[in-house]
């Protein structure tokens, strides 16, 4: 069995500006995954940097309200609503809400820095 307690996920700033703890990763952790497991962290009135990963990426949002933007579309969402990212699709968050947009990411296959850019 393998648990992974939230406060033994070490916290860091992503490239995107999200702060991030990953829970699950096939090459940090001796698990037979092929995806990446976060939880994302969007401060009121924040915004992450606009971004593209050449993998499929899924939001889960846990607690508060954000704008996601794919592609130049723009959506509100809120808890309980899934987010299909595609591959090579521009991305980001808006924090709307009066508290932290708090997010669940899972990247398939799992995220790796070479698949990231960040547009600036």
């Amino acid at each position: 069995m393998y648990i992974k307690k939230f406060q033994d996920c070490q916290q860091f700033i992503a490239g995107d500006d999200s702060i991030l703890r990953e829970y699950l990763h096939p090459d940090k952790e001796d698990l037979k995954i092929n995806y990446s497991l976060a939880h994302a962290i969007v401060k009121r009135g924040q915004v992450t940097k606009p971004h593209k990963l050449k993998t499929s990426e899924v939001y889960y949002i846990l607690e508060g309200k954000g704008l996601m933007h794919i592609d130049g579309e723009a959506w509100q969402v809120g808890p309980m609503d899934v987010v299909y990212i595609p591959p090579f699709a521009v991305q980001y968050i808006e924090n709307i809400g009066d508290r932290d947009l708090k997010f669940l990411c899972i990247v398939d296959p799992a995220w790796k820095l070479e698949d990231e850019q960040i547009i600036l």
